[in-house]
Formats: structure tokens, C-alpha cells, sequence
């Protein structure tokens, strides 16, 4: 990646790059050979090439060799049992291997200028040839993604509707397990009839997702490519505005309550009436009463701005504004439907006209392995909390809560509890054998059953 680096110019296009690069990097085996090479002229099996910082390369032969030293060779040491000699090619070897790299580099840099100077003379053909394979590249993995995933060619039109049919998540559908699908939903929106969706539903039930995918389908459409949809007709959006989840700025003092604000503030300032708004959530950073009274007011700002009706998909837990369809024309109740089956629910993951009445929040705390205590003393506050509410109350008694025990029992609300904790007590878990467990289970339901 850097000229400096070295390694930018291939073998074979220079004889001296490359005896450079032989010396520098394969010095070992030139050594080798002139070993070798010096050993059969003369028959000095002994003889060693060796390396000090003094004499730099030497050949070394062991005093009992000496006389078979041939005249061209230059004594430069005698020690105790053997003497040190040179050559003229060692030391020519020695001046290169030394001074390799710095020529390796110095060559390589002048190659490499002398290519940019050739090819300085052809950059507009060059530039051209990288758009259109950088163009080809797009539309063939626009291409390759659609025809593997299933996209449809989205219709892109002047009017100002968003139609999308059994639209997808890109992303998440390549994640589900295996085995599962993805569940698409419509949605429609335009500035006549359908402005602003409302959508309730439990967390977990796919509300995000959704207002993602709408986002991700227009920006795919309107870069070129096929989009996850049976069919979308786009009218030409000039803006999309995401506030779909806070991050806290500590070090610079501002709360997730106050990232969302100003995000939202900024949204509120720049829309346009070809805008698509997405919002998720606005208000949850505050209290209850505070966060529907920003996000109602948030609805009717962008339902009755006097310029723009920008369309939007408004997600939210607080049902209250299901209440705003009564007064605002162009907003329509959405959710994101469960199904109850007894105490659990199966997240349908389909968009439904309506709102809904519910989040299901102690069940997805429930899903996400919360505490059984939690669970049933949270359970027993929503429907003292729901009770009073129906009551058409101003404000909860919370001084006439029931009070939560120290120890939660499953038996205190039956009257034949202390006959099945007694027969419980007297088994040993440890010892009962599968047919006792099956007999004494059987023992226990008679008893529920007087």
C-alpha cells in the first residue's frame, strides 16, 4: 500500500531488482553455494564461512588445512587453531547484501514514477473504464441480490403515495432461523387519505422492523435496485427522518430523553412534503403523562402543518393516541397483532387496521426470564392499576395497592393446599422411583379433586 514498503514491482521486470531481491532475501543460499563451491576446489571439507562486525564476510580454515589455502585467498586473522581469510568476491557479495534494500527500495520507487508518468497520459480513459466497471459491479450485485433474494422491480412515480405489498426486512430476514420465515406486511401511505399510521403492539412484536423496512425499500428502490416487496409503487421521497432509538451523550451533558428531543426538533424543522418521518417511541424518555402529551402533539403538528403533510409511520405504546383519528382526518390506527393462549402469547408479526389496547409487557418480561415473583407481583399491580383506571378515577390509589408479601405461595389461594403441602413435604426426591413419583402424582390430583 506504500511506495516506501517496497514489494510494488513483480519479478521479471527488472534484471537488477531482482539480483537485489535474491541478495537481500536469499543471501543464505549464495553463501551456501560459494561454500561449497570453495570446499571441492580445494578438498577443505572443514572450511566454514562465518560473519563478524569487524571483517564483515570471512572464510575460516582450521591450521591443520592451512597449506591447501590457494594463493588468491587474503589472510586476515590467525587465532590459536585456525586462520581467517577474504576474497575479492566476499567482499563484492558483502558490498551488495549490505546495501540491497536501500537499492531495492531507490529501484522500486523509480519503476513505480515511471509507470505513473506512462500511464498520466491515458487517465481519462482510465477514469472511464473504472466508472463503467464500478457501474457494472452495482447493477450486477443489484442484480445477483434480487435474483437470490426474491425482490421485485418497485414502481417510482411523481405522486406522493407509498404503496409497498408484502414488503421484508433485507437484513433480518437473511438472519431467522432455519425453518423460519419472514412475515411480510403491507403498507400504504399518501397526502389525501392515509398521512400518518399510528402503530401499537407489544415490544418483541416487530414494530421497529417495520418501520425500518419501509425506510430501506424506498432508499433501495430509489438508488436502482429491486426491492423485498411482491410490489411497491414509490412516489419520489426527497427526505427520509429516522428517530428509531436514543443513545445517551454523557460527556457532553445530554440524556436520552434530550438526544431524542433535539433529534425530533431537527425532524419537526426540515420536512418537506415529500418527506418520509419514521418515529419509534417518542416521549418514552419522561414521565407518562409528559411523554403522550409530546407525542400527541408531535401527531397533530405534522397532521396540520399549514405547507407539508409529510408521510409518516409513528410507532408508540401510548394507546392514548388512538384517540386522535376521532379529530384528525389523515391518521389511521395500526398494530402489530399477538395472539393469547392462555397465560402466553405468539407474536403474529402481521399489521392489523385498529389499535390496540394492550403492550403485554409482563409477558415479554416473562419471555425474558424475569423472576415468577416479579411477574405475578407486577401482574397483581396492572389489574389494581387497571381497575381503578376503569373507574374513571383522576389518579390511582396507590395507598389502597394491595401489599406484596414476603413470600409469594402458590397454595394460599386453595382451600385443599395444606392436604397436597403435607403429602409433598413427605416425599424424599431423591430416592422415589419413577412408578412411586407416577402413583403418589395420582394420589395428589384425587385429593384436588373432593
Amino acid at each position: 500500500m506504500l511506495i516506501h514498503q517496497g514489494g510494488i514491482i513483480k519479478e521479471g521486470v527488472n534484471a537488477e531488482l531482482d539480483e537485489l531481491r535474491g541478495l537481500a532475501f536469499s543471501g543464505k543460499d549464495y553463501l551456501v553455494q560459494i561454500q561449497k563451491r570453495e570446499i571441492e576446489r580445494t578438498g577443505i571439507n572443514s572450511l566454514k564461512i562465518s560473519f563478524n562486525k569487524v571483517f564483515g564476510y570471512y572464510l575460516e580454515v582450521s591450521n591443520a588445512n592451512k597449506d591447501k589455502v590457494p594463493a588468491d585467498w587474503i589472510r586476515k586473522q590467525t587465532l590459536v587453531n585456525a586462520e581467517r581469510y577474504i576474497t575479492e568476491e566476499l567482499k563484492v557479495y558483502e558490498e551488495k547484501i549490505l546495501h540491497a534494500e536501500e537499492k531495492l527500495l531507490v529501484i522500486e520507487q523509480r519503476l513505480f514514477l515511471e509507470l505513473v508518468h506512462h500511464a498520466s497520459d491515458y487517465v481519462a480513459q482510465i477514469q472511464q473504464n473504472a466508472r463503467v466497471v464500478g457501474v457494472l459491479d452495482c447493477l450486477l450485485s443489484f442484480a445477483v441480490i434480487a435474483k437470490t433474494n426474491k425482490y421485485n422491480k418497485p414502481e417510482i412515480s411523481e405522486s406522493t403515495r407509498l404503496a409497498i405489498k408484502a414488503g421484508r426486512h433485507p437484513v433480518i430476514e437473511k438472519q431467522l432461523p432455519v425453518g423460519e420465515t419472514y412475515v411480510p406486511n403491507d403498507i400504504y401511505l399518501d397526502n389525501e387519505t392515509q398521512q400518518i399510521l399510528v402503530i401499537t403492539g407489544p415490544n418483541m412484536a416487530g414494530k421497529s422492523a417495520l418501520l425500518r423496512q419501509a425506510a430501506l425499500i424506498v432508499l433501495m428502490a430509489q438508488m436502482g435496485s429491486y426491492v423485498p416487496a411482491e410490489a411497491a409503487t414509490i412516489g419520489i421521497i426527497d427526505k427520509i427522518f429516522t428517530r428509531v432509538g436514543a443513545s445517551d451523550n454523557l460527556s457532553r451533558g445530554e440524556s436520552t430523553f434530550m438526544v431524542e428531543m433535539t433529534e425530533t426538533a431537527s425532524i419537526l424543522n426540515n420536512l418537506s412534503n415529500r418527506s418520509l418521518i419514521l418515529m419509534d417511541e417518542i416521549g418514552r424518555g419522561t414521565s407518562t403523562y409528559d411523554g403522550v402529551s409530546i407525542a400527541w402533539a408531535i401527531v397533530e403538528y405534522l397532521h396540520n402543518h399549514k405547507d407539508y403533510k409529510p408521510k409518516t409511520l409513528f410507532a408508540t405504546h401510548y394507546h392514548e393516541l388512538n384517540q386522535l383519528t376521532e379529530d384528525l382526518v389523515r391518521v389511521k390506527n395500526f398494530n402489530v397483532s399477538v395472539k393469547e393462549v392462555g397465560d402466553k402469547i405468539i407474536f403474529m408479526r402481521t399489521l392489523k387496521e385498529g389499535g390496540s389496547e394492550h403492550s403485554f409487557g409482563i409477558h415479554v418480561a416473562q419471555l425474558a426470564g424475569m423472576p415468577n415473583k416479579v411477574v405475578l407481583r407486577a401482574n397483581e399491580i396492572l389489574h389494581f392499576l387497571e381497575k381503578d383506571k376503569h373507574k374513571n378515577e383522576s389518579k390511582a390509589k396507590f395507598d389502597e395497592l394491595p401489599k406484596a408479601t414476603a413470600q409469594m405461595s402458590l397454595f394460599e389461594m386453595d382451600p385443599k393446599s395444606k392436604a397436597v403441602h403435607d403429602m409433598l413435604e413427605k416425599i424424599d426426591i431423591n430416592t422415589i422411583s419413577p412408578v412411586e413419583a407416577l402413583l403418589k402424582l395420582n394420589e395428589i390430583l384425587s385429593v384436588l379433586k373432593k
